[in-house]
């Protein structure tokens, strides 16, 4: 596995690091892999798997219309649809 090296970390950064690593049993290092992990960006390779994917999916139901997420956000928010 690799290492990297990060200098000049702000100490109220570190400090609120140290506390969360506290809360969750994990040293500091571990919490800052695990930040670092959430925090990963995707790369272009995982991006095209990822549409790849979407378009699979999409594809099993071609003659069925797609709700918008924003139109069952809204419905779940104001109470439109009961559960």
């Amino acid at each position: 596995m690799a290492q990297a090296l990060i200098r000049n970390i702000d100490d109220d950064l570190l400090a609120d690091y140290r506390e969360a690593a506290e809360a969750n049993n994990r040293s500091l290092e571990a919490e800052l892999r695990e930040a670092l992990r959430v925090a990963r960006p995707i790369s272009r390779k995982r991006r095209a798997e990822l549409i790849a994917s979407a378009e699979r999916i999409r594809a099993m139901t071609p003659n069925v219309p797609q709700t918008p997420s924003e139109q069952l956000i809204r419905e779940d928010r104001d109470g439109y649809r009961d559960v």
